[in-house]
């Protein structure tokens, strides 16, 4: 799916990471929902177009397009939180989609297994929440969802997944395009969470420790589950008629050889 006929040369792929960035750019401005503890930040409806740039344009034009268009919104006033270091979860984004569509799967679970262990590791990290229910306080693990998640992406699903998206029926691909999206976007969300933690916590020294653990993780908690769900849902609305009717104008008709 992420072989387009319209790129295949130097000049054309240039042509389009242009195009897709600017369009990119563009989708940064539009804001989402709030970031917790942004200081004024947004998530943007960029968010919704990374599953698509991975899956539609492939790893090369569709980071790339990530990439220029993320730098194309700061210069127009779009807030860099993240200190110029704000591609990165998009970009993660994309480049596990891509390559799970090349079927490369030895990759990407060692791309999120990094992410995770890295994540849990973070001396700013919480592991556990601490939720009251009436007289008692139980600990929930908070990347929870994180997890299922990577149990997803070792599990057969994501293989018959990208089979479906390959029959290139309306409701094969709805199901495959959800089951990756859902694991592409909780490895952005990953990557953001590093960056927010280490950027934030560490590096500008905005928040302390003690802050994270018992204001800014027991409220993104609470949200960040709702956030994926909407974002998955919103991608596959838009991506699976768009991929369904682009299919005989820009994809090779293939399906990619089984490893």
């Amino acid at each position: 799916m992420a072989q387009l006929k319209m790129l295949n040369n130097k000049t054309a792929i240039i042509a389009a990471i242009v195009i897709f960035g600017a369009l990119y750019s563009v989708l940064r401005m539009i804001p989402f929902v709030p970031m917790v503890g942004g200081s004024g930040a947004y998530f943007s409806i960029s968010d919704i177009a990374a599953t698509l740039y991975g899956g539609i344009l492939g790893l090369l034009t569709g980071g790339s397009s990530i990439i220029l268009g993320t730098f194309l919104a700061i210069a127009y006033g779009k807030p860099a939180p993240f200190l110029g270091l704000d591609f990165l979860p998009a970009t993660i984004n994309a480049i596990a989609i891509a390559l799970m569509l090349k079927r490369k799967w030895k990759i990407v679970i060692l791309l999120n297994a990094i992410l995770l262990i890295t994540f849990l590791l973070h001396p700013f990290s919480s592991f556990f929440i601490e939720i009251p229910i009436g007289n008692l306080t139980i600990p929930l693990p908070f990347a929870w969802l994180h997890i299922i998640a990577f149990i997803f992406l070792i599990s057969p699903l994501p293989r018959k997944a990208v089979d479906w998206i390959f029959t290139f029926g309306t409701k094969n691909i709805a199901k495959g395009l959800a089951i990756l999206a859902f694991i592409g976007t909780m490895m952005q969300h990953l990557m953001g969470n590093l960056l927010y933690e280490t950027i934030f916590g560490q590096v500008l020294q905005y928040y302390s420790q003690i802050d994270f653990e018992t204001i800014i993780w027991p409220t993104v908690f609470f949200l960040y589950p709702w956030e994926r769900i909407v974002l998955v849902i919103l991608t596959v609305v838009i991506g699976a008629p768009l991929i369904r009717n682009l299919r005989r104008s820009l994809f090779i008709q293939e399906n990619p050889i089984k490893e």
